[in-house]
């Protein structure tokens, strides 16, 4: 696992330039799409670079890591609109290489990963407890595409976005450990002092499911971009 820290603003141009030099080595690559903040500073950052001529995306297939269970379509909390509005509209504007996660497509989720040739790189954040995608504390290792219950420190995480705790789905759909692990690349991004906490388990837990952003210890192809204030504690 490589660890780089900085500030802000240089966190995100270099994990920027990471995928940029990826997607240009890897025209056709499949990425996976975490849709926290952090993820969303970044995607807005490509988006940038696609507008400009510097980055081009139209090869790349695109598969949401999240999304709520039970919101309408179309909500503009749902995963699937917030990772078109930040990065697909500009990247994928027609959506016929983009995937996103619902109730009847779960189970074969995975399967559609397998026919894309499996994922190249995912782009994850990391929340309250060292949460990757929805996965929280004891989700197996070996835990694939599933609907899981959202804890409370999630769902207080994103009270602001829903308006309220009480507002936030009970659900959400995530790829599992086992399947964010097989991907060939990961990218995780941290900013801000609520991630530095996590951020340390994530880099010196126990590798078990008690903090399941510890497993990414395990693979070799581990980059963790952290702004100063998310680094506080290493």
């Amino acid at each position: 696992m490589k660890t780089i820290t900085s500030h802000s603003t240089e966190v995100l141009s270099r994990a920027a330039d990471q995928i940029e030099e990826y997607v240009r080595e890897h025209p056709r690559a499949v990425l996976a799409l975490g849709a926290n903040d952090d993820c969303l500073r970044l995607y807005r950052e490509l988006a940038a670079r696609c507008m400009s001529g510097r980055l081009d995306l139209s090869g790349v297939r695109f598969f949401a890591v999240t999304e709520f269970d039970g919101l309408p379509d179309g909500d503009r909390n749902s995963c699937r609109s917030r990772l078109r509005e930040a990065l697909l509209a500009q990247a994928d504007p027609t959506g016929e290489r983009s995937y996103y996660l619902d109730g009847e497509q779960a189970v074969e989720y995975g399967a559609l990963i397998a026919q894309s040739g499996g994922i190249d790189l995912a782009i994850l954040g990391i929340g309250p407890r060292g949460r990757i995608g929805f996965n929280e504390p004891a989700t197996p290792f070996d835990a694939k595409t599933h609907r899981q219950k959202l804890t409370k420190a999630t769902r207080r995480e994103l009270s602001a976005l829903f308006g309220g705790e009480d507002q936030v789905p009970d659900f959400g759909y995530t790829m599992g450990i086992h399947t964010l692990l097989g991907a060939k690349e990961l990218l995780v991004l941290a900013l801000g002092d609520d991630k530095a906490d996590p951020v340390f388990r994530m880099l010196y837990a126990r590798t078990d499911s008690f903090v399941p952003a510890a497993f990414l210890q395990l693979p070799l192809q581990v980059t963790v971009y952290a702004d100063d204030a998310a680094a506080a504690k290493l």
